[in-house]
């Protein structure tokens, strides 16, 4: 498989939405995806003043943004935050 779905917790919304990400995708290119499905999910709500980041949900540790997602710990049923 292709993807992984991952659970992605958007606090300035306080919602979670469960997305799948292409594992051959660098993480910066990642999080442009993820900015824009959840800005449209949450009908132009998300709208990131700043560049968005991407924790992992457990250790708060940023994921560094030249890593592809397979080259990540991003598995299935991984849990992001995106701030």
């Amino acid at each position: 498989m292709n993807k992984v779905l991952v659970k992605v917790y958007v606090p300035i919304l306080e919602e979670q939405y469960d997305i799948l990400i292409p594992l051959n995708r660098r993480i910066y290119n990642v999080i442009k995806l993820l900015t824009k499905a959840i800005n449209e999910l949450s009908n132009g709500y998300y709208t990131p003043q700043r560049k968005s980041v991407l924790y992992d949900k457990i250790t708060a540790i940023p994921y560094d943004d030249n890593l592809s997602i397979r080259e990540s710990n991003i598995r299935n049923g991984t849990e992001v935050i995106l701030i």
